[in-house]
């Protein structure tokens, strides 16, 4: 299952470097996941666990949105720090919008089936996507040695 991720990550992305990337923000939502868990004093069982693969894959698709943006970005003939910026700004709301879905898991919470699920979705999405706007560019800086502009 994991060498069908990189290979679809890797036809989406062409290169090493940034499907290592996509693949690093993966783990992000376990900060939400766990306090989240914490919060509604919810058991890490099977349904949370399902929660926890389709959780992964809506990071790594923001992520994979925001890598994609920034290699346009550069093919353009920005430079990679402008691209980094502006990338992470013009898909500001795309990713917010995956985000979104929050807001749908909300009823599920009170589920005895799925509400595991909705609370491992919830708390993993809300940590990810904040981390993945902050976290992914800052970490694409330092892969590719960006410099930084100091004025």
């Amino acid at each position: 299952m994991g060498s069908l991720i990189v290979s679809l990550l890797m036809l989406q992305l062409q290169t090493f470097k940034p499907v290592v990337l996509a693949l690093l923000t993966a783990p992000l939502g376990i900060i939400g996941v766990t306090v989240a868990l914490l919060i509604f004093n919810i058991p890490f069982g099977f349904v949370a666990r399902l929660g926890m693969i389709s959780l992964s894959g809506m990071i790594m698709r923001n992520s994979v949105i925001l890598l994609d943006q920034i290699s346009q970005d550069m093919a353009t003939g920005a430079s990679r720090r402008d691209a980094i910026i502006e990338s992470t700004v013009r898909r500001f709301r795309p990713i917010m919008l995956t985000a979104a879905a929050i807001l749908a898991m909300i009823p599920l919470t009170r589920n005895i089936f799925w509400g595991s699920m909705a609370v491992v979705i919830m708390g993993g999405l809300l940590v990810a996507t904040l981390l993945t706007l902050f976290y992914l560019p800052a970490l694409y800086a330092i892969c590719f040695k960006v410099e930084r502009d100091l004025k």
